[in-house]
């Protein structure tokens, strides 16, 4: 197996990123806190989590302020989620004009029940011909201004309606700088293991960039998913939480080195401490403290740590109180090997049957169906 080689980063448009590594853009996690500690450990281009155009569009007051950006973002670049081709086109104009954003990812991936049920997310390539329009749409918008777009999608629907080829083609076409392919099906969700071999069939089938996406847990993954399947670059998600610094090996292993960042867990609270302060940082001590517990879990798993402190760590809403608590762990304690290489956040079952809307498999077109229930409002997963 590969174990070091060395890739001179990612052209996607006029844009070039020096690691071809994506931070996947992940509901409640990537703000630009989390964004930032990934960019300082050396994370390519890091996308800020999913909004809706129909939030944009209408200046929804979440949707807006999810619109953070670290100051060291040298590009600041978001996914977008819509089914209208004018409505896409119109928040991808506001998102650049207003907002200085410099790459738009659409999201065709989301394997979620109230997105599917709606004939949004994963469900929505099926439909090529509206696809195409949307594609055509919000690229024309932001060819104006010289933005790249690009987008994330799965295999399909399930086994038996795939998708990712003819998606391809079409993004190929409406001049889509990149594709990103999730190695997995909206049946799937996040269980099983990623089809690697459909990534392939992917690079091999389009002229455009294409990453790929699933079970990239270490650095090696990564090698190992360019070398297997010609892809141009990876999107990391699930295998990032609560280790930011899987950058550092990811950037490292691309330029050639060979690195495994193994922090002790003192180095952990330490990154954990500087999280929170970036967290506060965007609007205020409480809420920054609140929002750090959902990370808790993944930092501190694997580690030697007793649950009385782990259920103070998951109650913090103050720095005193993070600061009394992780005064509790042991720095010494060693980063606990045996949780390297193995999945990471949610994975679940396959569910039996994608939630979808009524005769939606029947044809492939879509440019008739009424969409405006698939018009999510409101951004924040």
């Amino acid at each position: 197996m590969l174990t070091t080689t060395e890739v001179s980063g990612l052209r996607l448009g006029n844009l070039h990123v020096d690691t071809p590594v994506v931070l996947a853009p992940m509901a409640g996690v990537t703000n630009a806190a989390y964004r930032q500690l990934c960019r300082e450990q050396g994370a390519g281009l890091k996308v800020c989590e999913m909004i809706t155009s129909r939030g944009v569009v209408a200046r929804d007051r979440k949707t807006l302020q999810m619109l953070q950006f670290d100051p060291g973002e040298s590009v600041r670049s978001v996914q977008l989620y819509g089914v209208d081709p004018l409505i896409m086109a119109q928040a991808t104009t506001i998102l650049i004009t207003e907002h200085e954003v410099g790459h738009v990812d659409l999201n065709f991936g989301c394997p979620v029940p109230k997105v599917t049920r709606r004939g949004g997310g994963a469900a929505l390539p099926w439909k090529r011909d509206r696809l195409k329009m949307i594609l055509d749409a919000t690229v024309g918008a932001a060819a104006r201004h010289d933005v790249p777009v690009t987008i994330k999608t799965r295999i399909g629907i399930d086994d038996d309606h795939q998708t990712y080829l003819d998606a391809g083609r079409i993004a190929e076409q409406s001049g889509v700088a990149a594709i990103a392919l999730h190695g997995r099906t909206a049946q799937q969700a996040y269980s099983g293991e990623a089809d690697w071999t459909a990534i392939a069939a992917l690079k091999a089938h389009v002229s455009i960039p294409v990453l790929g996406n699933g079970d990239i847990w270490e650095a090696s993954d990564a090698l190992a998913m360019v070398e297997q399947t010609g892809a141009d670059g990876v999107v990391v998600g699930r295998g990032c939480l609560g280790r930011p610094w899987l950058f550092r090996d990811l950037a490292d292993a691309f330029a050639g080195r060979t690195t495994r960042t193994l922090p002790s867990l003192g180095e952990v609270a330490a990154m954990i401490r500087r999280h929170a302060e970036l967290l506060a940082g965007l609007s205020e001590e409480r809420y920054g403290l609140t929002e750090l517990r959902k990370h808790i879990a993944w930092y501190l798993k694997g580690f030697p740590v007793g649950s009385d402190t782990r259920r103070a760590l998951g109650l913090v809403s103050s720095f005193a109180d993070l600061d009394a608590a992780l005064a509790r762990l042991d720095p010494h304690a060693p980063f606990p090997v045996t949780e390297l290489g193995t999945p990471r956040g949610r994975q679940g079952s396959p569910r039996d049957k994608v939630a979808l809307p009524e005769h939606w498999l029947d044809d492939t077109s879509g440019l008739d169906v009424d969409m405006a229930d698939a018009e999510l409002g409101v951004s924040g997963g």
